[in-house]
């Protein structure tokens, strides 16, 4: 008991030795880990809601005036297509009406509208059973006589995937960088705490003490380190999460910014574990590499 407490004790002191480098090196910590715990919670907010939004893709064929009469053949022909899962008929008059609510913002392009109500044309919405095979249905309608055109948010929901992956790719490789800064920074502060006590280090070598009871206060210390740097960049995320929670509630319906507490914990907690690990190994190579506590 009496050398755990003396071990904890050695490297508290440590610390409040090198007040100023450590704090350079649990800032880094911070630094790297936000960046890499706010990617995988951006990323988790894009799952949620492109998966929400694949969900309700649908593929519309807009209907020409002059092919009406032909619908309810186009239709069930398209009920028997493979990847459809349902298919519904928006009439003209169905879609004005939409039109008004969509548009009861924005009078002057309503009022064209209502003067000139022929342009709002009729509609086949068709919903895929898999979310991934809307292209497949465009290409296959865009072949389709007496439809004026075929559209789908699913290259919306495309471009937003793309974004999503090329921002993880430089918030990761940002945090990567920042990381190795913090692993350098916790070497740095042992290899100086080390040299701090480099007589009293000789003195308890000249008594018998074992290398690594020397060296196990310089690896706790780098773990603290570490700790303390995860423990504020997961707190600072959470904390951001659930701000901006409160604080956007007058997103549309069909955004949502909301992650489950389940995934918050389970990723902060390897989050702390890798602030942790990250202090070991920059302490472990200071202790490597330093003359002092060469075998």
């Amino acid at each position: 008991m009496s050398r755990i407490s003396y071990v904890v004790r050695e490297a508290f002191t440590n610390i409040g030795r090198n007040g100023l480098v450590v704090l350079g090196a649990v800032l880094a910590v911070f630094i790297s880990l936000t960046l890499t715990f706010g990617t995988l919670v951006f990323g988790e907010v894009v799952r949620i809601n492109t998966l929400q939004w694949a969900e309700d893709v649908r593929v519309i064929a807009f209907v020409r005036d002059d092919a009406l009469t032909s619908v309810p053949d186009l239709q069930a022909e398209m009920e028997g297509w493979e990847e459809v899962e349902s298919v519904f008929f928006v009439s003209k008059a169905d879609a004005l009406d939409e039109a008004r609510v969509l548009l009861s913002n924005q009078p002057a392009t309503l009022r064209v509208i209502e003067e000139s109500p022929d342009i709002v044309p009729a509609s086949l919405r068709i919903k895929p059973i898999n979310p991934d095979d809307y292209q497949t249905i465009v290409t296959r309608l865009q072949a389709t006589p007496g439809l004026l055109r075929v559209q789908s948010a699913g290259q919306a929901i495309d471009a937003m995937i793309s974004l999503r992956d090329g921002l993880q790719v430089m918030f990761w490789l940002l945090a990567l960088a920042l990381g190795v800064a913090a692993v350098a920074l916790i070497a740095n502060t042992i290899h100086m705490a080390i040299y701090a006590r480099r007589e009293e280090i000789e003195i308890m070598r000249l008594v018998g003490a074992s290398n690594w009871f020397i060296r196990v206060p310089f690896l706790l210390e780098g773990a603290i380190e570490g700790f303390i740097g995860a423990g504020l960049a997961v707190t600072f995320i959470v904390v951001a999460q659930q701000l901006a929670v409160d604080r956007l509630t007058d997103l549309p319906d069909w955004i949502n910014v909301a992650v489950q507490h389940d995934y918050l914990y389970s990723q902060g907690a390897l989050v702390l574990l890798f602030g942790v690990l990250a202090g070991l190994i920059g302490s472990g190579l200071s202790l490597t590499v330093h003359k002092y506590l060469r075998t």
